[in-house]
Order: structure tokens, then sequence, then C-alpha cells
């Protein structure tokens, strides 16, 4: 791991089929994937390697501005998802980034307790991994894994 990368890890007690189809379904993706009381909507979700990856978040559920476009670049299932804000779907590189350049690796494992779910964001520089600390990375990726972890745990 290089000191530019940040990690966040939790034990979703659920199958593994669970957690990804969190991932690969826009309807339950949009239930956790931005801390509450935020809204998102999922505006293209092509989970395989080129495919586009465009959100948005709303405070009041009726006006929506741009979260998350990037590109999927590796998509294998039940075992990893891989995507950055540097492209754009079918691999076009990015104009703007939000809030920094940035790729992240999703990893679902076995465990005993149910799935470990692991986030590691690869950051292309210490500036940039430190702006992203400072808007409250951990916070931010925390609050929506343990939205994860709850909406899925309900169901079972």
């Amino acid at each position: 791991m290089n000191g530019n990368d940040r990690t966040i890890s939790r034990i979703i007690k659920v199958p593994r089929a669970s957690v990804w189809n969190a991932w690969a379904n826009p309807g339950n993706f949009e239930q956790w994937w931005i801390p509450e009381p935020l809204k998102c909507r999922v505006v293209d979700m092509d989970l395989r390697p080129g495919g586009a990856f465009v959100t948005q978040m709303s405070e009041d559920g009726a006006t929506y501005t741009p979260h998350m476009n990037a590109c999927f670049l590796a998509a294998d299932a039940l075992e990893r998802i891989v995507f950055t804000n540097a492209l754009t779907g079918g691999w076009r590189p990015a104009e703007d980034f939000y809030p920094v350049p940035m790729t992240a690796i999703i990893t679902l494992r076995d465990h005993a307790g149910g799935t470990e779910y692991s986030a590691r964001v690869l950051h292309r520089n210490e500036a940039d991994r430190k702006t992203h600390s400072d808007m409250g990375f951990q916070e931010g990726w925390g609050t929506v894994l343990d939205q994860l972890a709850r909406k899925l745990e309900s169901r079972d």
C-alpha cells in the first residue's frame, strides 16, 4: 500500500451476493451510496470495464447536482469493483474530478461473520490525499459503508 492510499473496511453480516447486488442494482445502490439525509440518483451504471458510473445528489429530493462521473475499470462478479473518476464511461479522459482524481478498489471476501468489504482509494499524490482526507474521507466513506451494512443486515 502506498502512503497516498486510504482504506476502510467492515464486516457486513450478509453473503457476498447480497453486497454485490447492492452495487449492481441501481435501485439498491441509490439507497446507501451518499450519506443521509442526502439523496442519490443513479444516472448511469454500466458495471463492466469501460462502463459509465454516474450519480447525482440532492438535499431536497427534487433538485439534483453532479456527484460522481467515473468509469469502471474492473467488475469481477462477487469479488472486486474498480472505478476511477479520472476517466468517464468509454474510457474518456475526465475534465473534472470530484473531489480529487482517484481510483477506488472495492473487494469482497468471505468472512465467518458474512462478507469482508474493503475499499482502498488511491490518490496520485499527497496533496490529493490530504484534500480528500480534509473533506472527510473517513467520515463520508465510513457513513455510506455503515448505511450499506444497516440496509443489508436489516433485510436478512
